[in-house]
């Protein structure tokens, strides 16, 4: 981490940073780089911090006082010029809420387990909703606007410009409540769904897992099931499935009550299915998605189900246990990549695709926008934070210099390119959703194996790192959608009465036997294998936008490999565009179309003939 800007450094940031420091020294991995948080706030205790929460609380009460109960009369009596004014201050306004909120967040995520930290981010959380209470008014009324009125303020160039936007939010109208009652909903959240996914992250986090007489936190022991010794997977296997039996019964009440309070939301707001807020969320439609999910599952036998049973052969087993599923293969390279070939990796595959995209990943190196060592208390997994635009975005993983972990990077890497490409639209129109917003992170992974597949001229090592891709892929879209297809379950049984752990664990189990197929055993504890997941607690339905991103990338990575003549910059603008234009319009100069069954058989194919050539091989 760089020098703090302040010559002092306060005891809450001096715990944060020593941690980092301390898991930063690996002689293998050489050194990994810590976020620097200052270009967001110089402290938790600092006077920047406390003078935009003032400030952001005083500017909402204001703009209430100028605009509650008057944007009728406003865009009758001034018309659209007046109406895009008070969207520019509404949004600079979350964009002050938004950088308090992703400063707190991201040492939440750093270091969870650090009380003061946590004390923070729970009090910024309460204070930001006080603040954003004042302002739930402003987009209620504006969908009470007649259609007629708002047409005819949109002729104004400054309204226009946030068109996008107020489609998007003329499409949660039938959904909106009364002001009050949207009131009590906003409040409840901090002591709500709030306060369980806070549990949830602080449950995980303190989890330790007993290993050949080590204790880990879970991001190592999930790690040790890709180590070469089967010995050492079973072990990592067990360590897990123990400390989640032991914890299971908290899981399944944080499930049961998340499941219920999702349940009263879709009904007091008139969703039909359980996935449709979501959906919405998305700006994708209920049958693109259901498309999606057939076909997966139509092509469970010729993907995930033939795919394991080769790997099985390749193992000399008759079948893989669970632990054995991501295991190395025999003539597998599993050497420790050091940090530094990761980055070289990953930036000469996307050079090699546009320049522009390598300058932009490589700011998150120079500049101190990711945080990459494995810690006590950090947050498992991966993620690219947008934060807002006036900042930037920040890239968390636990690297531990595998293979993966390399790809990883390369995913939260194009995440974050996207992010800063999009941020120009202004935070409105910037905010992608997640259908697309996992285009650039897996093009970013294929444009990273395809480079280095083109280095590769020995055929053993082809087939490695095809069989690694494969099951990258295989993680991303039949995984991703069995755990959609094991949400859709829970969710529908939740309505019929609160689930048992054994209930959950009998979904799980077959769920992931229908997907993964019978190449591949159910061992004893495999059943609580589902507690862990966080996008089940944080973003429920969230998992089938992995599945769309990768199928969407296959099928732009053959229009690119076609030589398509200017794809580079219609890819570019894809991405700028954030969230101001649906999937169909942005998919269009591509000749794709999501809405069209073929388009998911089309990307489903690419990993078929995949695992074809793996067959000869």
């Amino acid at each position: 981490m760089k020098e703090l800007s302040k010559p002092e450094i306060t005891r809450q940031q001096h715990a944060v940073r020593s941690a980092a420091e301390a898991g930063s020294r690996d002689k293998d991995l050489g050194e990994l780089p810590n976020w620097n948080l200052n270009d967001l706030y110089p402290a938790i205790d600092s006077p920047e911090v406390n003078g935009d929460l003032e400030r952001a609380d005083k500017d909402a009460a204001a703009f209430a006082g100028d605009y509650q109960g008057k944007l009728p009369d406003l865009v009758a009596g001034q018309g659209g010029g007046a109406l895009a004014k008070a969207i520019a201050r509404y949004e600079a306004l979350q964009d002050t809420l938004g950088r308090l909120y992703s400063y707190a967040g991201l040492l939440y995520a750093g270091d969870t387990s650090d009380p003061e930290c946590s004390k923070f981010y729970g009090d910024i959380q309460e204070k930001l909703t006080a603040i954003t209470t004042q302002l739930l008014f402003f987009e209620l009324e504006i969908n009470r606007l007649d259609d007629a009125a708002l047409d005819d303020a949109l002729g104004v160039p400054e309204l226009a410009y946030y068109a996008p936007w107020l489609a998007d939010l003329r499409k949660e109208r039938p959904h909106q409540l009364e002001d009050r009652v949207e009131q009590l909903f906003h409040e409840k959240d901090v002591t709500g769904r709030g306060a369980w996914n806070r549990l949830f992250d602080e449950t995980v986090s303190a989890l330790r897992f007993h290993v050949d007489g080590e204790e880990l936190t879970i991001a190592p022991t999930l790690s040790l099931m890709l180590e070469p010794e089967p010995e050492q997977r079973k072990a990592a296997a067990d360590a897990l499935s123990v400390t989640f039996n032991a914890n299971i019964r908290l899981f399944t009440q944080i499930t049961n009550t998340l499941a219920k309070d999702k349940e009263i939301s879709d009904r007091w707001r008139g969703f039909e299915d359980i996935a449709d807020s979501r959906h919405l969320a998305n700006r994708v439609e209920r049958p693109v998605v259901d498309a999606l999910e057939q076909a997966v599952q139509n092509a469970y036998p010729k993907l995930s189900h033939r795919y394991y049973a080769l790997k099985a052969k390749w193992l000399g087993l008759d079948q893989l246990n669970h632990w054995d599923r991501n295991a190395p293969l025999p003539d597998e390279d599993t050497r420790t990549v050091p940090w530094d070939e990761a980055r070289r990796t990953v930036l000469d595959a996307y050079a090699g695709f546009a320049p522009q995209m390598a300058d932009h990943a490589s700011r998150f190196f120079d500049n101190g926008w990711i945080d990459a060592p494995v810690r006590p208390g950090k947050s498992p997994g991966a993620f690219a934070h947008p934060t807002v635009p006036s900042a930037h975005p920040y890239v968390l993983v636990n690297y531990q210099g595998k293979t993966r972990d390399v790809m990883t990077l390369a995913h939260e890497l194009g995440h974050g390119v996207h992010q800063i490409l999009a941020a120009p639209q202004g935070l409105l129109l910037s905010q992608t959703p997640l259908t697309l917003a996992e285009t650039a992170s897996v093009f970013g992974e294929m444009l990273t194996f395809r480079s280095l597949l083109s280095q590769t001229d020995n055929e053993q090592s082809r087939k490695m790192l095809m069989a690694a891709k494969v099951e990258d892929m295989l993680n991303t879209v039949v995984r991703q959608m069995a755990f959609y297809t094991f949400e859709r379950r829970v969710h529908t049984e939740r309505r019929n009465g609160e689930l048992t752990s054994e209930q959950l664990g009998e979904i799980w189990l077959g769920v992931q036997a229908e997907s993964l197929g019978p190449a591949i055993a159910m061992n004893e504890g495999y059943e609580t294998f589902w507690a862990y997941i966080p996008h089940f607690i944080h973003s429920p339905f969230y998992v089938y936008a992995y599945a769309f991103g990768d199928c969407l990338v296959n099928s732009l990575f053959a229009v690119y490999e076609r030589a398509d003549e200017g794809f580079v910059e219609k890819y570019f603008d894809l991405l700028s565009a954030g969230g101001s234009r649906h999937h169909s319009e942005l998919l269009a100069p591509f000749g794709l179309d999501a809405a069209d069954p073929d388009f998911w058989n089309l990307g489903l194919s690419v990993i078929s003939r995949m695992i074809d050539e793996l067959e000869t091989l």
